[in-house]
């Protein structure tokens, strides 16, 4: 974790290069920050992002005191921060990932997220990583290893939700060491049984809508849903407690609101690339890449404490109002000089 020795003389700091995040809609870097605020060098903002080595911690640091650390639902997803006029062979953290959206691989990097609802409402990133292939991790080994972390640091979700992605035994396995819920998707060939030794696909199942207690192979019993999508195929879902006794007892309802509240993490990757600058960065240092980074999710948990306190009523309205009396100042002045009555 980051720690602070002696106050800083930098005429650049996180909070100030967030609050450019937050409040420019459309440019980004260095020269953009220094040519707003006028007497801060390009060089002196460059230096800011190359400097600091903010960690993971540091932003968990700031979120513990807003929210509740326990009995909340913990998602993972991960997202592709798309850099498609940039170059792999300049930047280490830029690479060649599959992006859902665009269905099809593109150039970026990878940012996979621990995203947290509490149970009043606030929803946070938690725990964070941009994949780097100096690492030799996978987007697993980086989700077990968040999880650990959050659990050291004080966290106790009721639940843990992922895509198929992360449905891997081994995720569930470690899932159900750490005494952990879960509910994650499953794709279409996976195998479970009704009876012993005898396993089908779950595709072929007959599932009522309140679910289907089955053994899953290589794991144990779980509570099997599906749930049907006006464009696309039904998707399968299985559903975890730590007290299997209860696992039958799992309504639809209740997976209903869980998976929903899982598409919360869905909502904030839109948010901090729309409003939060995630994207708009000029930089290729691996130093400075994570600076940003950090200062972007940063953004994003101000807005969300301002949506807490009910200072605005979504994390889009900051930026949406910020420019509408000069707007508003320069339709007005220009009205008649154009013809317009």
């Amino acid at each position: 974790m980051r720690k602070i020795t002696k106050p800083s003389t930098a005429q650049c700091n996180a909070d100030l290069y967030t609050l450019f995040l937050l409040s420019e809609p459309k440019l980004g870097g260095c020269s953009r920050l220094s040519e707003i605020l006028g007497d801060v060098s390009h060089d002196s903002i460059n230096r800011f992002l190359l400097r600091e080595r903010y960690e993971p911690k540091d932003l968990f640091s700031q979120i513990e005191k807003i929210i509740n650390l326990t009995g909340g639902i913990l998602s993972v997803d991960d997202t592709v921060i798309e850099k498609i006029y940039s170059d792999p062979k300049n930047a280490e953290l830029i690479s060649y990932f599959w992006s859902g959206k665009a269905h099809k691989t593109i150039i970026g990097l990878n940012l996979i997220t621990l995203y947290y609802s509490d149970i009043n409402g606030n929803s946070v990133p938690i725990n964070y990583r941009i994949y780097d292939k100096k690492e030799g991790k996978t987007k697993n080994d980086y989700f077990r290893e968040m999880v650990s972390e959050i659990i050291n640091w004080g966290v106790k979700p009721k639940i843990v939700t992922g895509d198929s992605w992360y449905s891997g035994v081994e995720n569930l396995k470690f899932l159900k060491n750490q005494k952990l819920g879960f509910l994650f998707g499953i794709e279409k060939n996976r195998t479970v049984s009704n009876e012993p030794h005898n396993y089908c696909q779950v595709s072929t199942l007959v599932i009522p809508e309140s679910g289907l207690r089955t053994h899953l192979k290589e794991f144990g019993f779980i509570k099997l849903f599906r749930k049907s999508f006006k464009e696309e195929a039904s998707r399968h879902y299985i559903l975890y407690l730590p007290d299997e006794s209860k696992i039958q007892d799992i309504t639809r309802n209740e997976f209903l609101t869980i998976h929903d509240t899982h598409w919360q993490i869905e909502t904030f990757h839109r948010a901090i690339k729309q409003v939060c600058g995630i994207c708009r960065f000029m930089v290729r240092d691996t130093s400075a890449i994570k600076t940003h980074i950090f200062c972007s999710l940063q953004a994003f948990v101000k807005l969300e404490l301002m949506r807490s306190e009910k200072i605005i009523s979504n994390w889009y309205e900051v930026q949406r109002n910020l420019f509408t009396s000069v707007i508003r100042e320069h339709i007005l002045a220009n009205r008649f000089s154009h013809g317009i009555v």
